[in-house]
């Protein structure tokens, strides 16, 4: 993989040591210092070349181009600067050095370097490293890390790693088997396997083995680590496979994560474009453009600003959104990932399951109590709706009826208010229900939310389409296919009447090449006819045998050739087929980032999908976003209701379980009440490393006859003392919070 040079910043022809140094010497001269012409000339110039220039300033000026460099400019812009004046081992060897100085350690700063660089690059940075500070890497790391990801560190600090290509044919399948007996096969993990492994042998030879593992156990390898190991170490471990399977898609990711949301992780964004513009750039760049919405080009140009930008940007090197074909790296990298989506048996698990001691006219009593007289006591109905599966909620609808009279939807809709009344009343839906009124909600009125008819009619089966259509039916007494065509038009009505069934995929594949040589009309008749009508298992092996095919991205011919709801249903489609958990991870990401939640959206997606897959969405939305949809429910709450912190709405010790929210955290963790205190606290936090996030912890729990359950707290600091929670007999003794960390 990621043969040759596939860098963006080259040797610049004609070049002239004396003159560059000369250059930028007369750039910083004077008052103030020309930054145009300083990143112009080293962002074109190649490090063996920016090294030249260093000594030709220092042999013309008796002076050191870095430090005046540093004194000219000011804030990124010359920490990009003088880093990239910098040979690449010790731009690293300080990378490590700023990592572990000080109070605290970017241990991400050490897994990304350590688990990406070859075996000549970790001896340069070593050698490095011993020059600039005088000290022996390894000791310092030693100094400042601990178990089993100090383990893993030393070994990758040994560069002994097989070389590429080396395969020991007959190993395989007995390292595949190893790595199972090691972790899911017993109970408890053999970490000393997983780190002699992952830290000797060649990328050629354990890209066979995680195949091979796959095979075996029906589960990729970082699923495993994932289930098996924690904290730092399972970070270093998932990195080191990603670095594996393809070290430009690892730094693609790292990238996206360093620029998504508010602030940026500069630090990160410098280091990385540094450090990969003269390797594997343009494998990075169509990496980034495979996997998210947008190139690597245009986000930096979002997310940054001045010089800082230009900078950036000269060394990102162009925009790949203006093209549609791959670079062979890519090709390769997008063929092997439809193949994963197309052989994975992921295991869907919803959050909300049957109650096991369900007793439907206690709850029916209950909930009327909850409702009767000045008030209504929202914990308890949210405490029971939110714990009840679907099937357990139309029974308890029946028997509110029968034993009481009344209809317990009517009671809900007159006693609760706003996106809690909607979720609540959503939850007690059955699912056809509750998709045709959402369906409803999305046509009615002046406009139309293309976006959640889209996300409804692309995620669900056939059988869910036609429950749908006959609750549509009953409800409002005309079909859906006419309301959808009386409210929207075009080549968007015909796609949403026409979602189901199944094909040849060899002649969808060469439908879907000649449609990207036919014109608008006729090449959107060939995509809707396969993309609209086949199954999902159908499309992901169309979509891998059309990048062999055509070395295109399927993605960016919709991108490039359609356009406004059109595009988006396609997408859609296209992502959902993929990966449809993080499809929805995506949509609930979008449903609460930046300014103001996207409420409905937040309520569809959490009600609709807490039986199927909440579950695996939770840890696509984790590992895309490097936060948890629990955190960002929690946030998204306290920001929308600070004024309800002390008042009787705020339910519980935490002050944190505030209307809607309590019942997304009680639908997310459905053991957990949404007063969240006690014993999962230990096994929430999984694995030795429990004390990061917070001091001064000393727990005694006691608990009987309980599920685990998961601890939070606000994100200021929390006393609990001698917490009685409920009846579940749990008890907290001195437990003092620096800061919240949720661990899911």
């Amino acid at each position: 993989m990621g043969k040759g040079f596939r860098g963006t910043v080259t040797d610049h022809p004609n070049f002239d040591a004396n003159s560059d140094a000369e250059a930028l010497y007369n750039a910083m001269k004077g008052f103030g210092s020309d930054k145009e012409a300083i990143l112009d000339l080293v962002t074109s110039r190649n490090n063996a070349q920016r090294q030249e220039i260093r000594s030709a300033y220092k042999s013309l000026y008796g002076k050191d181009l870095i430090a005046d460099l540093k004194y000219e400019l000011t804030g990124k812009f010359e920490r990009l600067i003088a880093s990239l004046m910098l040979p690449p081992a010790y731009h690293d060897a300080k990378e490590i050095k700023d990592a572990i100085k000080g109070a605290g350690t970017d241990e991400k700063c050490l897994i990304e370097i350590l688990a990406s660089r070859t075996n000549e690059q970790i001896h340069s940075l070593v050698e490095a490293y011993k020059d600039a500070y005088g000290r022996d890497v390894e000791q310092d790391v030693i100094g400042d890390t601990s178990g089993h990801f100090k383990k893993m560190l030393i070994v990758l600090l040994q560069g002994t790693r097989e070389e590429d290509g080396v395969v020991h044919a007959d190993l395989v399948e007995e390292d595949a088997q190893a790595l199972y007996a090691a972790g899911e096969e017993q109970w408890g993990t053999d970490e000393a396997i997983f780190i002699m492994l992952l830290g000797n042998r060649s990328v050629t030879h354990l890209q066979l083995v995680f195949d091979e593992y796959q095979k075996i156990t029906e589960k990729s390898i970082e699923d495993s680590i994932k289930s098996e190991l924690s904290g730092d170490f399972e970070r270093l471990m998932l990195a080191v496979v990603q670095c594996i399977r393809s070290r430009a898609m690892f730094f693609a990711r790292r990238l996206y994560k360093s620029m998504k949301g508010l602030g940026t992780a500069d630090n990160t964004l410098i280091r990385i474009m540094i450090s990969r513009s003269e390797i594997d750039m343009l494998d990075i760049r169509e990496c980034f453009r495979l996997r998210y919405d947008k190139s690597l080009h245009n986000m930096i140009e979002d997310d940054t600003s001045g010089e800082y930008k230009r900078t950036l940007l000269k060394l990102c090197g162009g925009d790949d959104d203006v093209a549609g074909e791959f670079f062979p790296e890519a090709a390769q990298i997008a063929y092997k990932m439809w193949e994963i989506s197309a052989m994975s048996k992921v295991q869907l698990r919803g959050t909300v399951h049957p109650y096991a001691e369900f007793d439907p006219g206690s709850d029916a009593q209950d909930l009327r109590k909850a409702m009767k007289g000045f008030g209504t006591d929202e914990d308890t109905i949210i405490d029971i709706i939110a714990r009840r599966s679907n099937d357990q909620r139309q029974v308890i609808r029946q028997a509110f009826k029968s034993l009481l009279g009344r209809d317990l939807m009517a009671d809900l809709k007159s006693e609760l208010s706003k996106n809690l009344c909607r979720l609540i009343l959503g939850l007690m839906m059955t699912p056809p229900e509750f998709d045709a009124k959402m369906m409803r909600k999305a046509m009615e009125g002046a406009g139309t939310d293309e976006h959640a008819l889209i996300e409804i009619l692309v995620t669900r089966s056939n059988q869910d389409i036609q429950a749908m259509c006959e609750a549509y039916q009953e409800a409002y007494k005309k079909s859906l296919e006419d309301a959808i065509h009386s409210d929207t038009s075009g080549h968007f009505c015909r796609i949403l009447v026409s979602l189901a069934q199944v094909g040849c995929y060899w002649l969808a594949v060469l439908a879907l090449g000649d449609a990207c040589n036919a014109d608008s009309d006729e090449m959107m008749d060939k995509f809707m006819s396969i993309l609209c009508t086949r199954s999902f298992p159908h499309l992901r092996r169309v979509f891998q045998e059309f990048v062999r095919c055509t070395n295109k991205d399927i993605e960016l011919i919709i991108k490039k050739e359609m356009s406004g709801d059109v595009k988006n249903v396609m997408l859609a489609i296209v992502r959902s087929v993929k990966n449809q958990p993080s499809y929805f991870a995506d949509r609930l990401y979008k449903a609460m980032k930046g300014l103001g939640t996207d409420d409905r959206a937040l309520i569809r997606i959490m009600v609709s999908r807490s039986e199927i897959d909440l579950f695996n969405i939770r840890k696509e939305f984790k590992e895309t976003h490097d936060a948890s949809l629990h955190d960002f429910i929690q946030v998204e709450a306290l920001v929308v209701s600070v004024p309800l912190l002390s008042s009787a709405a705020a339910s519980g010790p935490c002050g944190l379980c505030m209307n809607e929210a309590a019942v997304c955290v009680n639908v997310l963790y459905p053991v957990v009440s949404h007063c969240e205190c006690t014993s999962s606290f230990w096994s929430g936090w999984r694995g030795t490393e429990r004390s990061t996030g917070f001091c001064g912890v000393h727990a005694q729990l006691s608990c009987s006859g309980i599920s685990p359950v998961h601890l939070t707290s606000s994100l200021s600091a929390q006393c609990l003392t001698g917490v009685e929670h409920c009846d579940r007999k749990c008890s907290i003794t001195g437990l003092y919070w620096l800061y919240h960390q949720n661990p899911l």
